[in-house]
């Protein structure tokens, strides 16, 4: 996952975007391709790194760790690390990631409508 150059103009159009449109700053936000995923097997509660890999066995281990780290950063989840040898992490979603949920169910909806459409034609 790399990140668009700040210098660009491609970043400075989205930023431009993002400022004027909240959908548009939403997007920025849970638009990536496993964004909605983890916060989707977060809805039922707290999780693991592992157990989250298991759910997500197409990721990689680099990919899941950059994921959860960008939804920490956008306060979407929170890490909680327990002083027990081995380390034990887990994460769940934050009230503003709970908020998410509606969402998410309605994205999954739409979704299945859509594929029935489109694999119909």
């Amino acid at each position: 996952m790399t990140d668009i150059k700040e210098t660009s103009t491609n970043f400075a159009n989205k930023q431009v975007l993002a400022d004027e449109c909240p959908e548009a700053y939403a997007t920025n936000i849970i638009g990536g391709q496993w964004t909605l995923v983890i916060c989707s097997w977060l809805l039922d509660g707290k999780l693991r790194f592992g157990e989250l890999k298991k759910r997500l066995p197409n990721i990689t281990e680099r990919m899941l760790t950059l994921q959860l780290r960008k939804l920490e950063e956008n306060k979407l989840i929170i890490r909680t690390v327990y002083a027990e040898v081995p380390p034990k992490v887990e994460y769940e979603l934050t009230e503003i990631g709970y908020a998410l949920k509606p969402i998410i169910k309605a994205l999954e909806n739409w979704g299945a409508k859509h594929k029935i459409l489109v694999e119909g034609l």
